[in-house]
């Protein structure tokens, strides 16, 4: 067995070792290619909704793109507990050389992927079957990569050090949109459409190699070789992590807290993008500009609060980002709508009123009745409206302000609306993008601070024996399925209740929960040993 004590000649200048310098690097780059593959489909979430769903109806096909990008987050807990049980049995290095090929492949076949126009419905099947693929591979490297680095790394960094991983998510991103944006300086915008959009996901295969490359000189955890050699590799990790009490309370505990990652995440990552461009109509370049400065400044405090984390405690922390995220997200894009267009904050104003019967909220089809075609239409405006009963059976009445409109046309509607002061678009002129900035780096900054710190302690939380099935698991539930599916959630629940600031209530009411978690039954687990 592979000394797990390094000899002092192998000390470079900082004090770290080679080994852990050639762990770090060899797992962050991995994990920044799958963050990276994850993350483009996000980058282009406006246009997959035109080139993999049936036409007819804007905002159903993007609310169906959202749908399809939480997929990928739905099925990592599958994918947690198929490479958590291979992690703990087999060893962790093996299972995460898995995880990334099977994601590099998935990447590349959206690239390649015919769009709705050639083959039809099939490829909305195939886009969705990649982006469950993409996800499944996922749900195992998190656990993999997190576990890998902790169990190099010693008691007192055992926080920066995971804090350098963390990192990959924000520069995952970042990587993303300087991808797409070099493919769309080198052709014009028909051409992105038709095929340059394709360019990002085929680039993958370049680093796929690479990360293969690197990863395939990485030695097997030296807490795993020693469990190895001692006989005590866990016969059952599923049963034992998720089936004895004493396990099982600190699953439930992370649980929780990652959900407020994901909140946090979803709500500062993607939904701020969104809302951005979708509801306050501000260019997609001009949104992705200011997300990629966001990043750029944010990236770094991964590393701060892993730090940090090694000396103040990792509890303390994560309440910090909880607390600061639940009392601000409201106000944060209140703040968005002020300084992005403020003109559509004057037009909210108006009173808005849709008088109808047969209204039924639909996702992933066209609007059947005249109820539902005026919600979707004032949706799709960004247009908060209240609902009523009709006054008039069989009639569509809408009030904007002071005009009444029955059963107008879409080209009566878009009249009445302009004329009561509603913005075609975000008028350059009066975007601040200082204030923007300021007000997206925040939910990303709470994001740091909860992600940055959460690695280190969700490894010190559980026995080696267990370790990758007990956390991944439960992490992947919680950020995955909150954090992916969030966008779509607050959208859906914008649209369902005609207000753009409702859905908002879902990521406040998650971090509130997982606030009074972390205070009330999280242990701290600063300086644990990872060999029990």
């Amino acid at each position: 067995m592979k000394n797990a004590t390094l000899s002092a000649k192998t000390i470079t200048t900082n004090g770290m070792t080679k080994e852990e310098r050639k762990v770090i690097v060899a797992s962050s780059f991995g994990a920044l290619l799958e963050w990276y593959d994850f993350y483009i489909y996000a980058a282009l979430a406006g246009y997959f909704s035109s080139l993999f769903f049936p036409p007819g109806n804007a905002t159903a096909a993007f609310l169906a793109s959202l749908a399809t990008f939480g997929a990928g987050f739905l099925v990592r807990p599958m994918g947690a507990l198929f490479f958590g049980r291979m992690g703990d049995r087999l060893g962790r290095k093996r299972t995460f050389m898995v995880t990334i090929i099977l994601m590099g492949v998935a990447t590349v076949g959206i690239g390649l992927l015919p769009s709705y126009e050639n083959i039809g419905i099939v490829a909305t099947v195939s886009l969705v079957i990649l982006r469950l693929l993409q996800g499944f591979a996922l749900g195992g490297e998190v656990g993999g990569a997190v576990t890998y680095v902790a169990e190099h790394s010693p008691t007192s960094r055992r926080g920066l050090y995971t804090g350098c991983l963390q990192i990959t998510a924000g520069a995952g991103l970042l990587l993303a949109l300087a991808a797409v944006y070099s493919v769309k300086e080198l052709v014009n915008e028909e051409s992105f459409r038709a095929w340059g959009w394709r360019i990002p996901f085929i680039v993958s295969l370049v680093l796929l190699s690479i990360s293969v490359f690197v990863r395939g000189k990485l030695e097997e955890s030296p807490t795993f070789l020693r469990m190895k050699a001692a006989g005590h590799i866990s016969k059952a990790p599923i049963r034992e992590s998720f089936l004895v009490w004493k396990n099982l309370r600190f699953v439930l505990i992370l649980f929780w807290i990652a959900a407020a990652l994901g909140a946090i995440f979803g709500t500062g990552h993607f939904y701020s993008m969104f809302f951005l461009n979708q509801t306050l109509k501000l260019p997609l370049e001009t949104v992705h500009l200011v997300l990629a400065a966001v990043l750029v400044v944010a990236t770094p405090l991964y590393l701060f609060f892993g730090w940090l984390s090694d000396r103040l405690g990792r509890k303390p922390i994560i309440i910090m980002a909880c607390l600061l995220a639940a009392v601000t997200i409201g106000p944060i894009f209140k703040g968005l709508t002020h300084y992005g267009n403020p003109v559509l904050e004057k037009f909210l104003e108006t009173p808005i009123s849709v008088e109808a019967d047969g209204c039924k909220f639909r996702v992933f089809s066209a609007p059947v009745s005249a109820c539902d075609k005026a919600h979707s239409y004032l949706t799709d405006k960004g247009v908060g409206f209240t609902s009523l009963p009709a006054k008039t059976p069989d009639h569509v009445v809408i009030s904007i302000g002071e005009a009444v409109l029955t059963d107008p046309t879409p080209e009566q509607l878009s009249e009445a609306l302009i004329k009561a002061g509603w913005p075609l678009t975000a008028e350059p002129k009066d975007i601040n993008m200082g204030m923007l900035f300021v007000l997206m780096l925040l939910p990303v900054v709470y994001l740091t601070m909860i992600y940055g710190t959460i690695a280190a302690f969700m490894v010190e939380l559980f026995p080696a024996r267990i370790r990758y099935t007990s956390l991944s698991l439960p992490f992947h539930l919680g950020a995955g399925w909150i954090g992916g599916m969030l966008s779509f959630i607050v959208s859906a629940l914008n649209v369902a209740y005609g207000d753009p600031y409702f859905g908002l209530w879902f990521p406040i009411s998650v971090a509130g929960l997982g606030l009074l978690v972390t205070l009330i039954f999280a242990p701290e687990t600063r300086g644990r040993s990872l060999e029990d």
